[in-house]
């Protein structure tokens, strides 16, 4: 699999394959290219699918982080890599932090004029929640949220030394993942992940699994992208003109259903796909509609 250099000197690393009709694929905060694979890879006859590593993860995961935010960062990487490939038109596969960079392509870019398809999964267009939009990251929880991420910034800030669990101190690395025990408290209805957390609390070994990324450098980064996002893609994601597809939870706790169907609604030539049994992640909740949508996505 090749890595593609990006404008600041770093080594991106994209997974590719299939042939036919270019697909470009950007994954939620957390995931690794690979796991698209059992959905996409049986249409890999008649489909090229791209699928970049974010920064931090996968084979991309020993690139530096660059002096931006990490949203415009993503933004950046994805045009250069648009422009290696030289990608005109094309389908679009967007997931959770996926979606935020499409967007921001189409609000500061010119995405919008070489999209084919778009499939925009489970995300908001706009993180904040205000007078104007009550449909933002956690909704009417998102003071509490921000609080769990003010706590866990300033903790990785006093102990920037450290690029690993394993480098702070016991009573930092306690404090730190209990205050992400809280963060998925927050987050979630399952019952069992906080029980099989707490643990793990008590497993020095199994600590590091806990974190959804292992460089606390990098956790410090996406954690402050998501304190301090303060973007409006509504106007930009409503200009959309080809055909798209939007895969509702209908239980997502992070991002409400009832705003992503206003968004929905707002596009011109758009479906809704409710994943009724599903909050944020309906590619583990219902796998099999989840592989069957996209399946008639790349179909239509």
């Amino acid at each position: 699999m090749p890595h593609y250099r990006m404008p600041d000197g770093e080594q991106l690393f994209v997974r590719e394959f299939g042939q036919g009709q270019p697909v470009l694929v950007l994954s939620g905060l957390g995931m690794h290219s690979w796991q698209w694979l059992p959905f996409l890879y049986p249409q890999a006859k008649n489909h090229k699918f791209i699928i970049p590593d974010w920064r931090g993860f996968g084979g991309s995961q020993r690139c530096s982080i660059p002096e931006m935010d990490a949203i415009s960062s993503h933004w950046r990487d994805i045009d250069s890599l648009i422009e290696q490939l030289q990608l005109d038109q094309f389908s679009l596969i967007a997931y959770s932090m996926g979606a935020t960079t499409a967007m921001h392509g189409m609000q500061y870019s010119n995405l919008n004029a070489k999209l084919t398809r778009y499939l925009h999964i489970d995300q908001t267009p706009k993180i904040s929640v205000d007078d104007t939009w009550q449909h933002g990251l956690f909704s009417q929880q998102q003071p509490q949220f921000k609080q769990l991420l003010t706590e866990i910034s300033q903790l990785l800030s006093a102990k920037s030394h450290a690029l690993q669990l394993s480098d702070l101190d016991s009573s930092s690395r306690q404090h730190l993942l209990e205050l992400w025990l809280r963060f998925l408290q927050l987050q979630t209805s399952n019952k069992f992940t906080p029980l099989i957390f707490n643990m793990a609390l008590k497993q020095p070994k199994l600590q590091s699994l806990i974190l959804p990324m292992q460089r606390l450098d990098y956790l410090a980064w996406y954690i402050n992208n998501y304190l301090y996002h303060n973007e409006d893609y509504r106007n930009a994601i409503a200009q959309l003109a080809c055909p798209s597809t939007f895969f509702v939870g209908a239980e997502s706790k992070l991002y409400p259903a009832a705003g992503q169907k206003i968004i929905a609604n707002s596009v011109k030539s758009s479906k809704q796909i409710i994943f009724e049994k599903s909050g944020h992640t309906p590619l583990i909740s219902e796998p099999l509609k989840f592989g069957r949508e996209i399946a008639h996505f790349l179909q239509d």
